[in-house]
This record gives C-alpha cells, structure tokens and sequence, in this order.
C-alpha cells in the first residue's frame, strides 16, 4: 500500500479542521430529507436522515471527548492503529481498538450508542502515524446535538479509573496538527 502522508489525505480530499473536536473531516452525504423538529424528543431543530463523513486523524490530532445526540457507526479504513475511550451513562467505559487484524480482536466498524461520552486518538508508533475513518448517523449529525466533554466533570462519571490517564488525553485542547 503506498505511503500517503496526513496532508496528502487532506489535500487529496478536501477536508477541513473539525472544529472543537480535532482532526480533518469531509462531508460525503447528508440526506436532503429532513426529520421534523418536535418529531425527536428533546432534541432541537429538524435534521436530516442521516449523514455519512471521512474523518483522519493523526498521532497529534486525535478527536477529544464529546458525545451526541445520534448514534454514530464508525467505519476503519486505512491508517494506523486507533483506539477509542467510550464512557457509557451508566458510568461504565470500553477501549475499542480499531485496525487491520481482525484476529486479534481490532475492529473495522463499531457503533456508538447515543449520549455516549467518547473521544478517538492514533496509538503512538505506526507505520503512518495516521488514520482514516468514516462515520454514519441517523439521524444525521447536526451541530446543535454535539456537546463537548470537560475532563473535571467526566471523571467523575468514570467507574473504571484504569481508563483516567486515556480520558485525561482524550479531554485536552484539539488539535489541527497534520505533521
């Protein structure tokens, strides 16, 4: 497989910063049919469908904790290594690997349940020092449902404090860093 830089990623697709979170991201669907506003309860604002983006992330920018209001599925399709903090509400939290070998338990494809506290980041390391994903919400994303995570209060949700040191880097500032 060639040897593609993050910025070559980047460029080649047109992304931008996804700003507040960290990491580059490209809107590839977002469905023209829209979900009325009224019809989600506690949510604001109509929404459409479903929406579907490619996200790349480097060793230095990674994606902080937040959490939304949709389910999202995410989708591993090239890079190094990647391993997610996912803190559930009921305060019980996983690290999901995401990668090429299967066999050894690291996935191409995993969903976050809605309300869902998690944040992503490259593992140190590789070969690339980047990854692509893709995620796929329905309904689609829509800024009003993201909520970014603070590193005070979510530790006080976490009941495994194993997983303190990767919420603590996972809850710094974001970063645009593609070098």
């Amino acid at each position: 497989m060639p040897k593609y830089t993050a910025l070559e990623i980047a460029d080649h697709f047109g992304m931008e910063a996804l700003t507040g979170e960290g990491g580059y991201f490209l809107q590839t669907y977002k469905s023209d049919e829209r979900i009325p506003e009224g019809l989600l309860l506690g949510r604001k604002g109509e929404k459409p469908i479903g929406t579907a983006i490619l996200f790349l992330m480097t060793t230095r920018a990674f994606s902080r904790m937040h959490r939304l209001a949709s389910d999202e599925v995410f989708h591993f399709y090239m890079g190094d290594k990647v391993e997610m903090l996912a803190l559930y509400p009921n305060g019980e939290s996983q690290v999901v690997s995401f990668g090429n070998d299967l066999l050894a338990g690291e996935l191409v494809q995993f969903t976050v349940p809605r309300g869902t506290w998690f944040g992503l980041r490259v593992l140190p390391n590789g070969e690339r020092d980047w990854a692509l994903l893709g995620t796929t919400m329905a309904p689609g994303y829509d800024d009003l449902d993201f909520e970014g995570g603070d590193f005070e209060e979510l530790k006080t949700l976490l009941k495994n404090k194993e997983h303190l040191p990767l919420l603590e880097l996972l809850s710094g500032p974001a970063n645009y860093d593609l070098e």
